[in-house]
């Protein structure tokens, strides 16, 4: 069976971005269309279904990493801040972004806060986790969209299309043109 570590990050991402889209609770805020991911970003996301695509990350690392809290996951998706001519400096990703994807994914009843000995934060649940490997099932199942059309091109050709000779290109027929004329003065 395929595990999520054997799938590309970035399509396993947004395959289960996909199936998130049509859970009714992840619904982004209506502050979504013009917040910023952190201070240390200048503009909003361009893509518009951002919100679903972070989620699906989020998801993966609670997956990955659980239990796991807001503050390591805003360190997460953190980054350098242009300060101009100073030297940049580190810093974490939105709380409130990611609070709201959290509160989100356990309404939906994918992940669930709980403490481990001294470690608390959140842990995937197996609705969470069956997405994750269904996903990741599925990507690895896939066929090559090329390889499969060259296959069905190859079962489509008749056994008189096969037979047919190859045309000869230019080269090709200047070059037996030489040969013949070299052949009718040595023989």
């Amino acid at each position: 069976m395929t595990s999520v570590f054997d799938v590309p990050p970035v399509e396993l991402i947004d395959k289960v971005a996909e199936k998130l889209k049509k859970i009714p609770e992840m619904q982004p805020p209506e502050w979504a269309k013009f917040a910023k991911t952190g201070c240390h970003k200048e503009r909003p996301p361009m893509r518009n279904d951002w919100w679903y695509v972070r989620a699906a990350a989020i998801l993966r690392s609670i997956y990955k990493l659980g239990p796991i809290g807001v503050s390591k996951l805003r360190t997460k998706y953190g980054g350098k801040r242009n300060r101009g001519a100073k030297p940049e400096q580190f810093r974490k990703g939105s709380g409130s972004v990611v609070r709201k994807i959290l509160q989100q994914l356990e309404k939906a009843g994918l992940v669930k806060h709980v403490t481990k000995g001294i470690h608390k934060g959140r842990v995937i649940l197996q609705k969470g986790q069956s997405m994750l490997d269904k996903a990741a099932q599925e990507l690895s199942g896939k066929k090559p969209v090329k390889k499969h059309a060259e296959k069905q091109a190859k079962q489509e050709l008749k056994p008189e299309d096969k037979a047919q000779p190859v045309k000869k290109t230019h080269a090709k027929k200047v070059a037996d043109k030489k040969r013949k004329k070299t052949e009718t003065k040595n023989g």
